[in-house]
């Protein structure tokens, strides 16, 4: 039997040999034309749309491991595939190949006083590890995205989806290959074993960055061990603020989306903040309830309906990703602030209000990565802004922030020409 320092060596020479290939490969496609990248992505939607039965019966082999681990029913609705789902699934590659090359495009240009060009243009970062958990979705976006923007990438998708993810990689890459994208151009790691993370986040100089997608233990552990550079949110807190100056049918129907169009994702509303003065408070708590949703709310809250319950100190800093939410009733504008900034995961927040000043007002001193007026939280998403897939919400403030797509996995460089000039 192996101890754990020997799984430990094990993993790391994986890792080293699985980033080596990616090294390599990534070469390759930073040779590739726009056009060639574009087609070798189409290929691959094609290839998804074609082993949709095998990856289809895959998928029903973690639905029924997840089932017999217990896992929630939100976990699950995150697991699950269908052929809308994959049909999905497919149609967002489709997307990203026919998204703009962000790979050189020229940031901004100048000419120095010496009679140097200067040139500021987008390149790959270079070879991206991807650590996620439970959406079998996240395998195709983030190939699709890291090939789009020349980048390698090595996936390890959590154990909950480990047949959908071997499936939908396989088909993925059988399709790239087919237009000359190198097979370690998008690898997925061979084991399931914790190690293997471990040996991700120490592989300094090997994989250019890490980017963390699933929950608060998987983020926290990843920006606590790295070595590596970590683009990474942790929790989708997001609040939803219904102003005194709210159109109450609009309110009505932006909180009841918010929270309950799909309750595992982490753009779902957690927290609702409705105004003292607001008067129709109860219909909106009451289609909540009424719709499925338990409200666990502070004693003013309470008051609205005898069916909500008591908020514990925990809730406004939980992220249920199920149909729950919590409730507290605020004394105006202030209030609010005040209440999101210290309990917002920096994710998404959202007022509902027909005041412009009270609207703008929460848009510019709101300090999160997303910020909404008039809308659901539901459209925290990537494609809904238009960047095809997305590789994950960012909620730091370095190098991206939000929908991280394509420009989020560039960098850039210098380019200096010159006609024989020397430094005085």
């Amino acid at each position: 039997m192996s101890t754990q320092a020997e799984l430990s060596d094990d993993c790391t020479t994986l890792v080293h040999d699985l980033a080596r290939d990616a090294r390599s490969a990534q070469r390759v496609l930073a040779r590739m034309s726009d056009t060639e990248k574009a087609d070798a992505l189409h290929a691959a939607a094609a290839s998804l749309r074609d082993d949709a039965p095998t990856i289809l019966k895959e998928n029903a082999k973690d639905i029924a491991a997840g089932e017999s681990n217990g896992l929630s029913k939100a976990m699950l609705d995150r697991l699950k595939l269908d052929t809308d789902r994959l049909n999905g699934i497919a149609d967002a590659v489709d997307a990203v190949a026919d998204l703009p090359d962000p790979v050189g495009q020229v940031i901004d240009q100048s000419t120095a006083p010496t009679g140097l060009k200067l040139q500021r243009i987008r390149i790959p970062i270079g070879v991206i590890g991807i650590i996620y958990e439970s959406r079998p979705n996240v395998t195709a976006d983030a190939a699709s995205l890291c090939v789009r923007a020349g980048n390698a990438t090595i996936l390890r998708g959590g154990s909950e989806a480990v047949y959908s993810n071997r499936a939908i990689h396989a088909a993925m890459v059988k399709g790239l290959a087919t237009k000359g994208v190198p097979e370690a151009a998008v690898q997925l790691m061979p084991t399931q074993d914790r190690a293997a993370v471990g040996a991700m986040l120490q592989a300094s100089g090997l994989i250019d960055m890490i980017v963390p997608r699933g929950g608060k233990g998987l983020v926290a552990r990843v920006q606590s061990d790295a070595r590596v550079p970590v683009l990474a949110h942790l929790d989708g807190i997001n609040h939803t603020y219904i102003h005194d100056k709210a159109n109450p049918e609009m309110a009505r129907a932006i909180a009841l989306n918010a929270k309950m169009r799909r309750t595992g994702i982490c753009g779902a509303m957690e927290t609702l903040l409705i105004d003292s003065k607001f008067p129709n408070a109860a219909d909106v708590v009451g289609d909540l309830i009424d719709g499925g949703c338990e409200v666990r709310g502070d004693s003013r809250a309470r008051a609205l309906d005898k069916r909500i319950g008591m908020a514990g100190a925990n809730d406004w800093d939980t992220e249920y990703l199920d149909a729950v939410v919590s409730l507290k009733i605020v004394d105006g504008l202030d209030d609010a602030l005040d209440h999101i900034a210290r309990h917002s995961s920096g994710h998404t927040d959202v007022i509902i209000t027909d005041d412009d000043e009270a609207g703008e007002r929460f848009l510019t001193e709101v300090d999160s990565a997303i910020v909404m007026r008039n809308t659901s939280s539901q459209f925290a998403d990537g494609g809904e802004f238009g960047l095809g897939a997305e590789i994950g919400i960012a909620t730091g403030r370095i190098h991206a922030r939000g929908p991280v797509a394509l420009e989020g996995l560039t960098t850039y460089k210098w380019q200096v020409r010159g006609e024989g000039q020397t430094r005085a």
